[in-house]
């Protein structure tokens, strides 16, 4: 069962080929065998590399 990288939760929705979206947070994620590239999701619907310092804010 895949869970989010960012908070842990398993409300994850598939989008694309290992790419995923998470409910709970509202990040983007691919999956990379053991590795994940979180993305943080502009106003605009465009994706941009995850902010780690902005964490507490979502």
């Amino acid at each position: 069962m895949v869970t989010c990288p960012v908070c842990g939760r398993r409300s994850i929705g598939k989008v694309g080929v290992e790419q995923y979206y998470c409910w709970d947070c509202c990040v983007e994620f691919v999956s990379n065998g053991q590795e994940y590239t979180v993305f943080s999701i502009t106003d605009d619907g465009s994706l941009t590399l995850f902010d780690e310092s902005l964490q507490d804010s979502v």
